[in-house]
Formats: structure tokens, sequence, C-alpha cells
């Protein structure tokens, strides 16, 4: 039974006639209804061919191992009857042909390709119509492996539909890769002719700045022959200045040797006038002469070189005039500056004074609004001891509350001459400090002379003991500058700095004390070594005091630092020097050791000590390396005793070198 493909030709037509949409590219509703109008039509044709041949009759076994055959080599049996037939096949002589069936879709399949035109992109989706057509005969005619052949189918078109999309996707991308890469090309060459236009204006600055070169070439060689030729003019008229110079000497001598002779002639003829030798007077003339000619040399040759020249004894006279002066300006400015200082601490005494006075001053306005009226203090005459004469006496010039005080203390007295103990107020930081005991203290009831006895002793002892007046400014000086830092530190003005703001202040006004001095003034200050650096610290409460005028531990601690320091730096001076206290120390070897231990003293300082130590003004201080070592002396301890007096503290390092 012949099989015949059912309106291959019109159907092929058809799909050549609308395969080229206008645009080039193929649409997607062009597509849709080509495929629509190949479903209809490939459904026609598969029922014409279920109609004129069925599977059973017309499939025949087809070995793999024939010529011209078109199934692959390595195909897997799908079925037990498909492996009985293939045994079945390989059994058969080698001359069988090929099936009907496999024929007329292969002529089928070729005739389609055939007809259709492979030239352009276009046509590229509708080659595999024919394909799609030969795989729908083959699911529909194949009934059992229908649903596998159906899914495999449907895979491929959802492959080929989703890449359709990413095509149709990348279109627009790829127009606009093309308008891109366009505009990157107009920029590159517009970039290029730039280049080329600054490249051509570089050459002919290039060419004009080697003009310019060549120019200044010309110029300079120009000059130098220019200056060659001036040197040559130069040394021409040095020669003849020098000619000249030496012929007018030559004719200077010539004429002078003619007068002399003129003058030798005139002696020589009246040798009657002078009365001695004329031979003898010529050569004595002539030897005056030359050593007036050899002295007026000498003279002119010394005039040039020393015209400027100051004698060595006006130099030194000048020299020591003003270093002395030198040394009058450096203690003045010191004493100008102590006395800045001093009128600063002063300024600030006056602010503090007129603070008390305003509040003296509403304190006094609210006594006087609020005071009740003054009592009669001459009832008190009968009371005191003494009579009315005694009580006017100690009335004299003292207002209300100072009278009560006196009155207080005369009751006081009667009742303290009776009692023979009093108890001690203890150790307590509250109690003064002449004033601490624990116990009973006995009552001495001493009389007046007793007590005039011992002020006049306590006076005595503070007058052998009483420091300089430099030593309480310099510590006031200290307290105020920490005050002030601490001041600028508190940004806020809050009254507040951190620790780490305390241990800054404190290094910079001490760079000279050890890391545990530091340490110690901070713990005073309220610093604990399990608390941090940033917290705060009430900056101002370090520097008040009490009620007695007693400073805060903070200031103390400083005050006894400042004590032990003054006690190490005389010690060190003591070991240096290599003396006891009973030897005689010179004033040269108490500069060196001064310098030794502390290489970092100025001149200024250096003799301020010493002034002190040896009870002589600055100014009738030897200077160093003109003292005699025999001339003036001290003992050892009468010096330390002095300095100990003053404010002397070390002013560098041990490893700064000594200054001049």
């Amino acid at each position: 039974m012949a099989f015949q493909k059912p309106q291959s030709s019109s159907f092929a037509t058809t799909s050549r006639t609308h395969m080229r949409p206008s645009g080039g590219t193929i649409d997607d509703s062009f597509l849709t209804e080509i495929k629509n109008t190949q479903n209809r039509k490939l459904s026609q044709k598969q029922k014409t061919l279920s109609c004129q041949f069925s599977i059973g009759d017309q499939l025949s076994p087809w070995p793999t191992y024939t010529t011209d055959q078109t199934i692959l080599h390595n195909r897997k049996p799908c079925s037990y009857d498909y492996r009985k037939r293939a045994g079945s096949w390989q059994k058969q002589p080698l001359g069988i042909t090929k099936p009907r069936y496999l024929e007329q879709l292969e002529n089928y399949l070729r005739k389609e390709l055939l007809l259709l035109d492979l030239s352009t992109d276009s046509t590229q989706e509708l080659r595999l119509q024919p394909y799609r057509e030969i795989f729908d005969f083959f699911i529909e005619d194949f009934k059992t492996y229908k649903p596998l052949l159906s899914s495999i189918k449907n895979a491929y078109e959802v492959m080929l539909a989703y890449q359709r999309e990413k095509i149709r996707a990348l279109e627009p991308l790829k127009a606009k890769l093309v308008t891109v890469n366009e505009d990157c090309n107009e920029r590159i060459l517009a970039m290029r002719a730039e280049e080329r236009y600054e490249i051509s204006l570089l050459k002919r600055e290039k060419m004009n700045l080697l003009k310019l070169i060549d120019k200044k070439n010309e110029e300079k060689i120009s000059l130098q022959s220019e200056v060659s030729k001036l040197r040559k003019n130069l040394a021409e008229e040095y020669l003849r200045y020098l000619s000249e110079r030496d012929a007018r000497k030559i004719l200077i001598a010539d004429l002078n040797e003619l007068r002399y002779q003129r003058e030798d002639m005139s002696l020589a003829q009246s040798p009657g006038i002078w009365g001695e030798d004329p031979v003898k007077l010529t050569l004595a003339l002539k030897m005056a002469r030359q050593d007036l000619t050899r002295t007026q040399m000498e003279l002119n040759t010394m005039k040039a070189n020393f015209g400027d020249v100051v004698p060595r004894r006006d130099f030194e006279m000048q020299e020591k005039t003003n270093k002395d002066l030198q040394e009058q300006l450096d203690s003045l400015r010191s004493d100008y500056e102590e006395v800045c200082k001093e009128h600063e601490i002063l300024l600030q005494l006056h602010m503090t004074t007129l603070k008390e006075r305003d509040q003296f001053h509403s304190e006094l306005q609210e006594i006087q609004r609020t005071s009740t009226p003054r009592p009669d203090w001459s009832k008190c005459e009968d009371v005191v001891a003494g009579g009315p004469d005694r009580w006017q006496k100690l009335a004299e010039g003292k207002n209300s509350d100072q009278l009560v005080d006196v009155l207080l203390e005369e009751i006081g007295e009667g009742l303290l001459r009776e009692k023979d103990f009093f108890p001690g107020l203890g150790y307590g930081e509250a109690i003064p400090p002449f004033l601490r005991y624990d116990g009973f203290v006995e009552n001495k009831k001493p009389s007046k002379k007793d007590v005039i006895n011992l002020l006049k002793d306590a006076w005595k002892q503070r007058l052998v003991e009483e420091r300089s007046e430099s030593v309480y400014i310099k510590q006031k000086e200290t307290v105020a500058q920490l005050l002030k830092e601490m001041t600028n530190a508190d940004s806020q003005n809050e009254g507040v700095i951190t620790m780490e703001n305390l241990s800054t202040v404190l290094k910079s006004n001490f760079p000279f004390k050890k890391e545990e001095k530091i340490q110690e003034l901070m713990e005073e200050g309220g610093w604990h070594p399990n608390s941090s650096n940033a917290d705060l610290l009430n900056y101002r409460s370090l520097f008040i005091e009490d009620e007695e005028g007693q400073s805060m531990p903070f200031v103390q601690k400083l005050w006894e630092q400042y004590v032990d320091e003054k006690d190490e730096y005389l010690q060190e001076l003591k070991q240096e020097l290599g003396l006891e206290l009973y030897d005689e120390v010179t004033l040269p070897r108490l500069r060196e050791a001064l310098m030794n231990i502390d290489p970092g003293l100025d001149k200024q300082t250096l003799n301020g000590y010493l002034s002190r130590a040896f009870q002589l003004p600055m100014t009738e201080l030897p200077e160093e390396g003109e003292e005699k070592e025999e001339g003036i002396v001290v003992r050892l301890k009468i010096a330390l005793e002095r300095l100990q007096m003053t404010d002397i503290r070390r002013m560098g390092s041990q490893e700064q070198e000594p200054t001049s």
C-alpha cells in the first residue's frame, strides 16, 4: 500500500508564502497563526495516515546494520517485544530493504526542507516545522510511547519559547549596545582629534622654546665675548696705571735726589757757616732723610692698616662696662619679673579683699537692719576684777562682739584657775595640730610674767628660723599658677576637670618631679588606683582654706614635697662638696658643686644662691674664673642653713649640660 503525503506541496507553498513579514523578523502573532494552521493540517494528515495504514501491517523491522541506515547505533530497545524482534532481524539476510513508512517520512522531510528558503535568518524558526510534523506522526502512530514523546516535545518547545523571549529581551540591549559603541567611537575620535591639536600646540611651543634657547645661547656667547674683551681692556689699563705709578715714583725720587744734591752743594760752598765737616754733615743729612722716608712709609702703612682699630685698653674697658650693664639689665629684668608676679598676686588679693569687703558690707547692712539696741557695758565694771579702770582699758577700741569675748574670757579665767587638769581634745583632723592630745593636760596656771617670757622665747626662735619672704611668694605663685591652668583646662567653666587634665597640669608645672610624687598629689586631690582618668574633680575645692586658715591636704602635700625636695637638694650639695658641716667652703668650690648637681641653673639664679650663702650683694660677687681660692669662705653648716631659709629648688635635670 503506497503512502501518499496529503497536500504536502500546498502546505509548503503556504509556509513559504507567509514566512517573511515586512520587518525582516518573525512576529509572534504571525508565528502563532502559522503554528495553529500547521496543527490543523497536521491533524488532518494524521487522520488520513491512520486511514491508509496501520502500525501492525506497515511497520517492518529495519536492522541497524543495513546500508543507508538513519537510526542511531547505540539505541536501546524499549520493550521485550522489540528485543525479540531485533533478534529475529539479525537472522534475516543482508539484502532486506528499508521500511516503506521510514522511506515515506524521509522523502517527506526532504521535500519540505527543499521547499524552504534557508538563505535568511528569519526562516531558521520554520526549519524546525517539518521535524515537528515528523515527530507528531511518531507520537500519534506509537500510542505506547505517546506520553513520553509528548513530554519530550513539550520540554523542547518550552525551552525554545524561553530562548525566543530571551532573544526578544536582548534586542533593545543590542540596539543600545550599538548606540553606545557609536557614541564611544565618536568620543574616542574627538579625544584623538583633541590630542592631535594639543600635540600640535605643544610642538609649536617646543619650537618656540628651542628658538628662545638658541637666542639666549647667542646672547650668552655675545656677553661672554664682551666680558673677555672688557677683562683684556681692564688688564691693559691696569698695566698702564702701574707703569705710570712706577714712573711717577721714579720721577719723585729723582726730584728729591736733585734737591738733596742742590742742598749738598750749597752746604759745600759755605762750610764756615756751620763750623763742621761738610762731608760729615752731608752724610748725616742723607741718612736722616733716608730714616725720614722709611719712617714716613711705616707711618703711612700703620695709618692704612690700623686706622679703624680701637686700642685694646679702650676695648677691654668698654667690654667690662658692657658686661656690667648686661648684668644690671638681667638683675633689673629679674626684679621686674618678680615685681610683676607680686603685682599679680596683689591684684588677686585685692580682688579677694574687695569681695570680702562687699560681703562684710552686706552683712553689716543685714546686722544693722536686724540688730537689737546696744547693751549697757558699764554694768560690767563691778563684775570684772580691777574695777572700772581695768574695764575701760579692756573695752577701749572694741566692738560689742569683742567685748562679749573679753567678758567671757574674764569670767572663764576664774573658772580656769580653779581647774588643775583639762581633758585633751584628741587627734582628730578638725583639731588644730598644737591642741592635739589624748589624756589630761596639767593646768600650770601661768602668771603674766611667765606668759611674756614664753612669748619672747617663741619670737626669738621664730626670728632665728624665719625664712625669706621669697619662699612664701613662690609658694603662693605656684598655687595661683596651678589654679589658673586648671581653670584654663575647664573650658566649660563648670568648676570640674578630669583626672587626666589634673595629671597634665601637674606634669607641665613640675617637669622634674618623679612619677610617684605626681601620684601622691593626685591621690590627695581625690584620685584612686581604681578610678578612671575620666572621673571629674572639683578642682576649686583643692585651694580653699578652713576657718583657721588651714590649707587643704592637696596644698599641704605640695608644701611637704617642696620641703623634702629642698632637703634632698641640699643633701646632694653636701655630698658633692665632700666636706663636714664645720669645714669651710670657698665660693668657687660652692659654685662648681651647684653647677655639677644642677646643670640647668642659669647665671642669675646661681649668683642669687651664692649671694644668700655668703651674705654678699650680687654686684660684689667675683666673676667666674676671677675669684681666688683662699678669698671668700664660709662654714658649710652656715651656708646650708642660709640656703635652707631661701627659695632653692632644682632648675633642670641632671642630664642637661651646664649653662654659661
